[in-house]
């Protein structure tokens, strides 16, 4: 079994970014959507990214922008991965020759197998919870059993995951990466580095018991 992958999301400030880094997070998340607590600006973001060493990726969330706020964002900021939550379409989302993920909010197993044959050009899709009128960032978990077994795409598990769990999840659903952000805060932006290392060590914990 290959090593689930974690990203931890919702980065605002380079304390908590080399500390998600030293926890051992895969890739970073940066909050590009203004109504979104955990929103950053660019400014903000390039701070933050520069306490990101080589080799942990850089991912730029966004929510129905226009072309010229990705575009700015990319001009000025190490990014690396974006990342769609919005109503954006495969064409929307390769044009900033960058590598996508895109978000679905799970509401029934056909539409998880149907956002992998609307979005080719993503590198995976990310299953977060659906709640109205709220693009991500719930803080609540979804029926996993709705993710099908076999997907042509790689899954990346979000939506309330925490350090209490996360194993069960990774069980269920076997995804590619898992993607946290509420589950390891002190407050809204605000990492909790010691909920940060929990929940690391927990995704390790269990995938060494897969293995074993």
């Amino acid at each position: 079994m290959l090593r689930t992958r974690i990203k931890i999301c919702g980065i605002t400030q380079a304390i908590d970014a080399s500390a998600a880094v030293d926890a051992g997070a895969d890739a970073l998340g940066l909050v590009f959507y203004p109504p979104s607590p955990r929103a950053v600006s660019v400014e903000q973001a390039v701070e933050a990214v520069a306490a990101v060493p080589a080799f942990v990726s850089v991912t730029a969330l966004f929510v129905n922008p226009s072309v010229e706020e990705v575009q700015s964002v990319i001009d000025s900021v190490r990014i690396d991965l974006l990342q769609f939550h919005g109503d954006e379409d495969d064409d929307f989302c390769r044009q900033f020759n960058r590598p996508y993920i895109k978000a679905l909010r799970v509401r029934q197993a056909s539409d998880v197998v149907a956002s992998c044959v609307r979005f080719p050009g993503a590198l995976a899709i990310l299953l977060d919870s659906y709640k109205p009128g709220v693009p991500g960032g719930t803080g609540e978990t979804f029926d996993w059993s709705l993710v099908p077994e076999t997907l042509p795409k790689p899954i990346i598990l979000a939506g309330g995951l925490e350090p209490s769990n996360v194993a069960d999840a990774i069980q269920q659903v076997r995804p590619f990466a898992v993607d946290i952000s509420g589950g390891v805060e002190a407050t809204k932006g605000i990492k909790d580095h010691g909920k940060m290392t929990e929940f690391v060590k927990e995704v390790y914990r269990v995938d060494e018991h897969n293995r074993s």
